[in-house]
Parts: structure tokens; C-alpha cells; sequence
């Protein structure tokens, strides 16, 4: 007969970690299914990626957070997390990505691309790293446009396209510009945006303001072509060579588990799931929300440092109400 957990966490990154933590320290039969690698989100970063937290405000379950300046890589990161995996003997299965998930009764049933699981509460922790915001324009489905940047090696030479004006964006195109790339930059508004982080912000506006950088303000893409970009600007339309596109246009959240299990988005442009703030319950009882995807498509309110909190207050709801 098919075993029947206490609880299955979808998503092994971070936050899907700390619920582990909380569900063991409890005596909770859990079990963590992550679709890749451990912190699949972290992993996918840009290689020299820096955090905008401090390590110390990263930190779980009281394992320190080891780094050599004052705001952790994404190796570091890695390193950590890696760390925090083996320390709790956490039960984490890898590479087994959640296909299907439904109610029946008072039990959830889990089909993923390998098994069948049973259990009696669901965490979703599942992030928002995985879909692209698409610019919906002609060509983007094209080999040279990228949603994803890693390094900066493979565009020496190249007529690069940076599309975004955040983080991401800028670290990319400054990135690329450093190992001879010529970079151009769509920005929407009239500079990039003011959440850039603070110690790159001054670097990327004295780039554009030198002309290193071309800036395209006010501006879109129109259309993608083999070896042109066409762009709307305030002042018509403008056609550049282009060798790459790297559309740095943000990420949304995965919702069609949300939308399985029945959990409500709130009507706004947020589409914000609905769940108590108190326990992470969603409007679906058993169902429970932590880290980035409480957000919806605002994906700017949760961050790891915020949302640690959430694997406590779930697992202590849940001992709360098995009691």
C-alpha cells in the first residue's frame, strides 16, 4: 500500500529547505520534491551574481552563513544551501518534477514525473524563476534571444541587445560590455530602474551617460529579426545590427498547481494568491504557501530573508490542528 506523508513540500529551494528543517525538528513524515537541481532557482543565476541581502540575514536554523564579503555569491549561496542539505539529512527528492496534483477527500495525490504520492498536507514552495515574461513580438522565438544569462564569455565580439533595466539587466549588459561585447539597452521607463542595486547603479548609469552603453529610453522592442532588432522609440522607430538578444524581463510564478488545488488569485493586476498571513493557509485547507509565490506576479515583496518565517509558522499550524 501506497505510504501516506504527513506533508510533501514542491520546491527545494531556500524556503522549501527551511520548511523541511521545522517539518523534521517536529517528527513530521515529509518529503521535498524539487523538479531540479538542490536550489534550482540559485543554481540557474547568473554565475557571478552577487546577493543584494547580507549572508547573516540568509542564515536558517541557526548554521551560519560563512562568506568572504559582505554580500554572498552565488557560489557561496550554493555552498550553503549545500551544507544545510547534509547537516538535517534532509529528505529531498531531486530531478522529479510535479506533474499533476489533486484533493480527494482528505488526502492530496501527488503525480510526478517518476512515482505517485499520497499525503495529508501540501506546501508550495515553488518560487517564481521558472517562466519568463515574454515580450510577445515577432522573432522572439528566435535562437538568439535568451531569457536566461549565465556568463558573459559567449558574447565577445557580439552586437548585444539587453532588454530590462533591472538588476539582471544590468548586470548582464555591464558584464558583457566589460568582455568586448557592444551592448545596447530597451529600457521602458527614463533610466534603469531605482532598485538597482545601490554599488552597480552609479557603474551602469556612468556607462550610458558616456556612451559605452547605448540606451534606447521610452522605448520597446517591436520585432526580432536574424540579424536586426527593431525598436519603438519616442522618436519613431529604430533598426539596430544585432547578434543576441538577452530579454532581462523578469520571471512570474508557475500557477497551474495553484490552479489545480483550487486556490484562489486575487482580480488585480497581482494576481496574488489568497492565504492567511497568520499560518500561510491558503483558502484550500491542507494548503499552504511559502516564500515568492505568496506574491503572485509581484514578485518583488518576498525574498528569502522575509520568508524563512513561513516554514515555522506553517509547521506549527499543522501540529496546531493535528492536535
Amino acid at each position: 500500500m501506497q505510504p501516506i506523508h504527513d506533508l510533501i513540500i514542491i520546491g527545494g529551494g531556500p524556503i522549501g529547505l527551511a520548511c523541511g528543517i521545522e517539518a523534521g525538528k517536529a517528527g513530521l513524515d515529509y518529503l521535498i520534491l524539487e523538479k531540479g537541481a538542490l536550489c534550482n532557482s540559485i543554481y540557474n543565476y547568473p554565475v557571478n551574481m552577487t546577493f543584494f541581502s547580507t549572508a547573516d540575514r540568509l542564515e536558517m536554523a541557526g548554521i551560519p552563513f560563512m562568506s568572504v564579503g559582505a554580500k554572498p555569491t552565488r557560489t557561496e549561496a550554493l555552498e550553503y544551501y549545500r551544507r544545510i542539505y547534509f547537516h538535517f539529512k534532509l529528505n529531498v527528492n531531486l530531478y522529479e518534477g510535479v506533474e499533476s496534483v489533486k484533493k480527494v477527500g482528505d488526502l492530496f495525490q501527488i503525480k510526478t514525473s517518476k512515482r505517485a504520492y499520497q499525503c495529508r498536507k501540501i506546501v508550495l514552495s515553488t518560487g517564481f524563476y521558472d517562466l519568463p515574461n515574454l515580450m510577445n513580438v515577432p522573432g522572439e522565438d528566435l535562437p538568439k534571444v535568451l531569457h536566461y544569462y549565465k556568463e558573459p564569455w559567449p558574447f565577445i565580439g557580439q552586437k548585444v541587445l539587453v532588454v530590462g533595466g533591472a538588476n539582471s539587466a544590468v548586470d548582464a549588459a555591464l558584464e558583457c560590455w566589460r568582455k568586448g561585447a557592444e551592448v545596447s539597452m530597451v529600457l521602458l521607463g527614463d533610466e534603469v530602474d531605482d532598485n538597482v542595486k545601490y554599488w552597480v547603479r552609479p557603474d551602469i548609469m556612468n556607462r550610458i551617460k558616456e556612451g559605452s552603453i547605448k540606451a534606447f529610453t521610452r522605448s520597446k522592442v517591436k520585432e526580432i529579426k536574424a540579424q536586426e532588432v527593431v525598436i519603438s522609440t519616442q522618436d519613431g522607430e529604430v533598426t539596430i545590427p544585432n547578434d543576441w538578444v538577452l530579454a532581462m524581463t523578469g520571471y512570474k510564478p508557475n500557477f497551474s498547481l495553484l490552479d489545480q488545488l483550487g486556490v484562489e488569485l486575487s482580480l488585480d493586476e497581482k494576481r496574488q494568491p489568497c492565504y492567511d498571513q497568520t499560518n500561510q493557509e491558503s483558502n484550500v485547507p491542507g494548503v499552504y504557501l511559502a516564500g515568492v509565490v505568496c506574491g503572485g506576479l509581484n514578485t518583488r515583496e518576498f525574498f528569502i530573508e522575509n520568508s524563512i518565517s513561513h516554514a515555522e509558522a506553517i509547521v506549527k499550524d499543522i501540529i496546531a490542528k493535528r492536535s
